[in-house]
Formats: C-alpha cells, sequence, structure tokens
C-alpha cells in the first residue's frame, strides 16, 4: 500500500475499527450476522453521492463533517440502500470490510490515474526536475557570493549631453560665463537596509561632475558636481512606533526624506530645479543636514513634522549645531490627504540661515537677496495632483502655489511661486512619456506693503521620455525661461536650453 494510501485508510480504519476494540459485547459473532444485510451494505456505493441523501444524519451531529469527507470527498460508501446510516448502530468486521473496500477501490482509481499522467508528462517532468536543480545551484551560488542578507544595492547614472543658448539684451555678457554646450555625468547609489523588516536604514553615495548647464535659476534638478569623488550624500534611519507613528531622523537627512506624502505626481528629476518643488519652495526646501521627524499616518491622511540643521554638525553654537543660536535650520510641518490617483496636501515651514533661507537654485537673484534680509522666514504652501487609472488623452495633473514671508530691519515683504505639471503615460509606445510644466519660479511680490510690478518671467519645459529597456531610458528636453531678471523689461534676456538625459538603474 502506497503512503497516500496510508494516510486515508488510517483515519477511517481507526475510526471504524477502534470502537471494537473497547465494545466487545457489540461485535457481532460469523454465526449471528446478517450476510445480506452486508451485502446490502456492500452494494449502496451507486445510490450515495451526498451526506445529505441519509435520512438519519443531521448537520448538528458531532460526525457529520467527517461522513461528508468519506462520501463526498473520497468517494467512499458508508450507508444502506433504504437512505439511512445508522450511526448509532455497532459495526460489524464484514461492515468494515465493506466500507475499507470502498475506500480502497477509489484509492487504486485514483492511483492509476496518477501512473498515467506521470507516464504521459514523464519527459516535460524530467525538464522541470533539471530547472528546478539549476535553480537550486544558482541561489546557492548568489547566498555565497551576497555581501550582506540585509541590504539591497540600488543605484542610477545620469548622463547629460546639453547646450543653452540666451537672447536678448544682456545675453552677450550672460554668455560669457555661461551657457556652453557639456557632457556630464551623476551616480547615485543607494543602500536599504533593513533588520526587522519594518526598519530602514537609508545611506546615499553619490559622486558628479555636473556644472548644471547653467548655474543659479538656471539649474537642473539632478545636478551634482563633487569633483568625481564619491561622497556621503544620505545617510538616515527609519523605524515605526506603533500601528500608525513613523520616526526617521539622521547625521544626513533631507527634508523629503521625513515627509510620509510628497505632494506631486509630475517628475521629480527631469529638468529645470524650480518644478522639484511642488510649486512652495519655501516650504519644500529639500534642505538637507542633522535632524530628526516623526509622521502619523492612518489610511489616507497624514500629518508630519521634522526639524534638521544644514550645519548641524559643527559643535561651535554660534556657527552650528541643533537649536543654537547659530543653526541654520528647517522645520517643516505638513497635513495631507492622499487617496490612492489623487491627493492634497498644505505645508508650513519656518527657516533661518544666514542670508540663505530659500535654496538659491528655485529662485530669481531679488527673491534669493530678499530672503536673507531677516533672521527667519516663514513659508506656506498648498498643492494638489491628480493621476487618471489609465492612460490615455488625459494627463496626470500636478499644481502647487506657495509664499514666503521675510521680515528685515529695515525691509519686509513677501514673495511668491506657481507651478502646473502634465505628464501622459503611455504615448506613442507603452512605457514612453511625454510631460511639460510651466510657472514662475520665486520673485519678490511685495516690498513694505507695495506691491513689485516687475514681479518675475515664466518657466517652460517639455520632455519625451523613451524607455529603451526596463533599465535605460532616453530623455531628450526643452527649457525655456521668459525674462528670468524682473529688472529687465519684455526685451530683456530670455533663454532656451535643449538637452538629452540617458538614465541607467541597476
Amino acid at each position: 500500500m502506497t503512503l497516500v494510501q496510508r494516510l486515508l485508510v488510517a483515519p477511517a480504519a481507526f475510526a471504524l475499527l477502534a470502537p471494537l476494540a473497547v465494545v466487545n459485547s457489540s461485535v457481532a459473532s460469523p454465526a449471528e450476522l446478517n450476510i445480506n444485510g452486508v451485502s446490502d451494505y456492500a452494494a449502496s456505493a451507486d445510490q450515495v453521492t451526498s451526506v445529505t441523501q441519509f435520512s438519519d444524519v443531521y448537520p448538528t451531529d458531532w460526525a457529520y463533517q467527517a461522513l461528508a469527507n468519506l462520501v463526498e470527498q473520497y468517494g467512499c460508501v458508508a450507508g444502506y440502500p433504504n437512505g439511512t446510516f445508522r450511526g448509532n448502530r455497532a459495526m460489524t468486521r464484514y461492515e468494515a470490510a465493506a466500507l475499507l473496500n470502498a475506500c480502497l477501490d477509489r484509492i487504486t482509481e485514483v492511483t492509476d490515474e496518477l501512473r498515467r499522467l506521470l507516464k504521459e508528462f514523464e519527459t516535460e517532468l524530467a525538464i522541470l526536475k533539471g530547472r528546478v536543480d539549476g535553480l537550486e545551484a544558482r541561489v546557492g551560488e548568489l547566498e555565497a557570493t551576497q555581501f550582506s542578507t540585509t541590504t539591497k544595492l540600488k543605484g542610477k547614472a545620469d548622463w547629460v549631453f546639453g547646450a543653452a543658448k540666451a537672447n536678448g539684451r544682456g545675453s552677450d555678457a550672460f554668455e560669457a560665463a555661461n551657457g556652453g554646450t557639456s557632457f556630464s555625468y551623476n551616480l547615485a547609489l543607494n543602500l536599504e537596509t533593513s533588520f526587522t523588516g519594518k526598519d530602514l536604514l537609508y545611506t546615499r553615495l553619490r559622486a558628479g561632475n555636473m556644472n548644471n548647464v547653467y548655474t543659479g535659476l538656471f539649474s537642473q534638478e539632478y545636478g551634482f558636481d563633487s569633483g568625481n569623488t564619491v561622497k556621503v550624500n544620505r545617510m538616515w534611519y527609519s523605524f515605526p512606533v506603533g500601528e500608525n507613528f513613523t520616526v526617521v531622523g539622521g547625521p544626513m537627512v533631507r527634508m523629503d526624506d521625513m515627509l510620509p506624502v510628497w505632494p506631486s505626481a509630475y517628475p521629480s528629476a527631469m529638468t529645470y530645479d524650480f518644478f522639484t518643488y511642488a510649486g512652495a519652495p519655501g516650504v519644500y526646501n529639500l534642505a538637507l543636514g542633522a535632524g530628526a521627524g516623526v509622521y502619523w499616518k492612518s489610511d489616507d491622511f497624514s500629518i508630519s513634522t521634522s526639524y534638521l540643521s544644514t550645519n548641524g554638525n559643527l559643535s561651535d553654537p554660534n556657527t552650528g549645531g541643533l537649536g543654537t543660536d547659530g543653526a541654520d535650520f528647517s522645520a517643516t510641518t505638513q497635513i495631507a490627504y492622499a487617496p490612492e490617483n489623487w491627493g492634497i496636501a498644505a505645508g508650513y515651514t519656518k527657516a533661518s540661515g544666514n542670508g540663505e533661507k530659500l535654496y538659491i537654485g528655485n529662485a530669481n537673484p531679488q527673491a534669493a537677496i530678499a530672503s536673507g534680509l531677516g533672521s527667519q522666514t516663514n513659508s506656506a504652501g498648498l498643492s494638489a495632483w491628480w493621476t487618471p487609472e489609465d492612460s490615455g488623452w488625459i494627463p496626470s495633473i500636478s499644481t502647487g502655489v506657495g509664499t514666503t514671508w521675510f521680515d528685515g530691519s529695515d525691509t519686509d515683504g513677501y514673495s511668491a511661486s506657481w507651478y502646473v505639471g502634465l505628464e501622459w503615460d503611455d504615448v506613442f509606445l507603452e512605457g514612453n512619456s511625454f510631460g511639460m510644466a510651466v510657472g514662475q519660479p520665486t520673485f519678490v511680490a511685495s516690498v513694505d506693503g507695495d506691491a513689485v510690478e516687475d514681479g518675475a518671467g515664466y518657466a517652460w519645459e517639455f520632455f519625451y521620455k523613451f524607455q529603451v529597456t526596463d533599465n535605460i531610458s532616453v530623455t531628450p528636453a526643452i527649457t525655456y525661461l521668459s525674462k528670468p531678471f524682473p529688472s529687465q523689461d519684455s526685451n530683456g534676456m530670455n533663454a532656451m536650453s535643449g538637452l538629452i538625459k540617458t538614465q541607467f538603474k541597476f
């Protein structure tokens, strides 16, 4: 008897024969047997196909499920032709033999079918066995050579070939020091380590030689210049506290690392740096330094708060530290509601930093200077986004607006910014995407209660992303800045740039 037969027969045998050893007085001797009754019992194989056919068996009976399995799952007959089971009647050995024989007949049928299938698919099974053996060998090799059982390495390399051209009044002086054709790279190696499956130790090693095509307002988001040396660009640790709270912090943590929700669906690593900040650069300033934050998230709703100092590694309280007079700090609070394909977020940031409260890469020169007039700045922003459930003519939409108040000893006022970003998925070919964005980088809107009429120009960008493979993409892009310097009128300088970015992910 095979192992399968033993497993199937054993429960029935023990259940049916065990009472014979306990209640000897109820076991009939051969002389007392009703041979015709036993024959009728054994012959009922074609009559019972469901336990509900037994007139004297009810769902409340303690052995109801066992009988159902015997009759319906295993095909064993356990009743009499008159439609009764007689569960309280003692079983004779002949009746037990008849029941076991019916079960064995069924098992034999299954076994014969399995033998036939094994014979029919013998070649395919041999191939599968060979593949499994090969996979086991490869898994063994990987386990023997992996550098860590807890760490994953994720990397990307950006190659950017680009050039820019300025036109109008003042373009000659500008192009004398900017705008040449360049070919540069950015490399980021991300090490993600988890010790419990819920925590994360994040380390980023970064190198690059990008001069950002242009500088200042013309910066590219992914631009990084380390002089071709590898630097530790990020190092932080996050872990859950209870079901809804998460703590994030470290000696090299960026403001957005401590947010549960990034308030935009527009790609964050395309071209102009300005479009990275969800329309509110004063709030989402992407400051990098030493600090910590905590956020609470339940379903689609979240609240977060964080603090960091960009010079928090210094021990001199006059020039750095955490919570000191010399700390260049950024403290951010965000409230967000983000269901599956849309969301809205409001943020507030208080910042201080020796004349550079705003990241200059997203502000025009006047706004950058104004941000340093006071000892502190206060910024507020409101951002929203929506993505369609299916790719088509309707794009994802991201928008945001922000303002920053500055208060100096002689001058006070506020600056403003806004943007709208659109992206279409699967354009022309599946996996490719097309996008565009427009907005006004941070500009001074009011000084000492008076509106600033010069305002600022507009920033535009258009890109088409070719997804060559799962790991390689090529993105041509065109960007345009109108009136980047508010002191100039409509006849002033404007600038256009073109670039091709190739990204490798591994």
